[in-house]
């Protein structure tokens, strides 16, 4: 049997560089190698592109980058070479992908981007497309793509930084709606909160030494940490009416990163300037009560979940560090929880799963409250393959091991 060429894409511009290395090493590690050929192409935190000719264990231990190693590579975005271009010091190689399988997490991994190009290059993509990648990476659109797939969701409030903001009136910029539980009743919406002319001088924030601070004017709260005047005074009012505490995360990020469990406003201003490192806009969400749980989908047509797993934390939230070393954590798979409730979980998931156009794999987080009542987190279209993850957990749970997972998604990746 020939081999398939199966592309690997590891590292990259994210925060979750580190996370990539660990997922693709395992991802390669597990692929049958009667079956297929990894081809690793690792992205450097530059930018670079290389093709990688070490061992696996250099990527997980971020030893990849050398010149003995790598050769300078970029996919091809032309169909009729349907792979990879490898600049050799003697000439340019053409080598042939017969699959591609971006085991890349954050920003430039999983938001849509690397997805696109692989599109357009006529290759197989084993795992979510432009659409749903984008989506999901968005916590702001996921939730309103599920609300309206009539799946609750938390009350959440949409801030950006007062420097992106256009500069005229904001009462004239179509807002963000504020999303809230789907089985609530309608209320008003904070952008009918009076919005103030946003001023060059006065309203304008600037990062700088590692500190937030305001070029001009006064030396308000809302200038501590990024925010126009009226921003902050939608920020204070969301908070006073759903309760502390909330969480305040950035709109498009992973892993946990820049998250912050507030549980007064005093903790505010840190909590946001925080999350305005990992992008322009915020979401500030009131917390759910009870526990999280996760799906493992796979599948494009027809799909399959692995056992529901439930997070048990002993203080905190499910953290970068918790979801990556469980020093005071621990996941149940399968979940404590009736065999009804946990078959409840799994359809909701795959809902989800439709609703947001995910194809390939997927894992679907929830959160159960003390009722019984199912509430949407996130959908993450490239869930971490380490030994701690929990989607391959999850899978295995089911009878699925991690060589068969990898099998099975290379395959819906071609018939696809």
């Amino acid at each position: 049997m020939e081999k398939r060429n199966i592309a690997i894409f590891f590292g990259g511009c994210s925060s979750e560089y580190q996370v990539s290395l660990e997922s693709a090493a395992a991802v390669m590690q597990h692929m049958d190698t009667e079956r297929y050929r990894a081809i690793p192409v690792g992205i450097s935190p530059q930018g670079g592109w290389y093709y990688f000719q070490g061992r696996t264990e250099q990527i997980r231990a971020d030893a990849w980058f050398n010149e003995t190693d790598c050769v300078p590579a970029v996919l091809s975005p032309d169909p009729a070479v349907h792979g990879l271009l490898i600049f050799h010091k003697e000439g340019t190689e053409k080598l042939y992908i017969d699959a591609a399988f971006p085991v890349m997490h954050g920003r430039f991994g999983e938001d849509g981007t690397i997805q696109g190009l692989i599109e357009l290059a006529g290759i197989p993509l084993v795992g979510c497309g432009v659409l749903s990648s984008a989506l999901c990476m968005d916590k702001d659109r996921a939730h309103r793509m599920a609300r309206m797939a009539g799946i609750a969701v938390p009350q959440s409030l949409v801030l950006e930084r007062a420097d992106r903001l256009p500069r005229m009136s904001e009462a004239a910029v179509p807002q963000s709606p504020v999303s809230e539980r789907a089985d609530r009743l309608p209320r008003m919406s904070e952008a009918a909160v009076p919005q103030s002319p946003v001023s060059e001088r006065t309203d304008r924030l600037e990062v700088g030494g590692g500190k937030a601070q305001k070029s001009g004017g006064s030396d308000g709260q809302a200038g501590e940490c990024l925010l126009g005047d009226a921003q902050y005074t939608q920020l204070l009012e969301f908070c006073r009416r759903v309760g502390y505490p909330v969480f305040v995360k950035p709109v498009r990020a992973g892993s946990s990163y820049g998250i912050t469990k507030v549980t007064g406003e005093a903790q505010l201003r840190e909590a946001v300037v925080l999350a305005f490192q990992y992008d322009r806009q915020i979401l500030v969400e009131e917390t759910i009560e009870g526990f999280e749980v996760g799906c493992a989908v796979l599948g494009c047509d027809t799909l399959w979940t692995g056992e529901v797993d439930e997070i048990e934390l002993s203080q905190g939230f499910f953290d970068y560090t918790e979801k990556y070393t469980l020093k005071t954590s621990a996941i149940h798979v399968p979940a404590r929880i009736d065999a009804a409730v946990s078959q409840k979980i799994q359809e909701t998931a795959k809902v989800l799963y439709r609703a947001l156009d995910c194809s390939v794999f997927a894992r679907v987080d929830l959160f159960l409250t003390p009722k019984g009542e199912i509430v949407f987190n996130e959908i993450n279209t490239i869930p971490g393959f380490t030994e701690h993850s929990r989607y391959p957990g999850m899978m295995k749970a089911a009878g699925m091991d991690f060589a068969e997972l990898i099998d099975r998604m290379i395959g819906l990746a071609v018939m696809k």
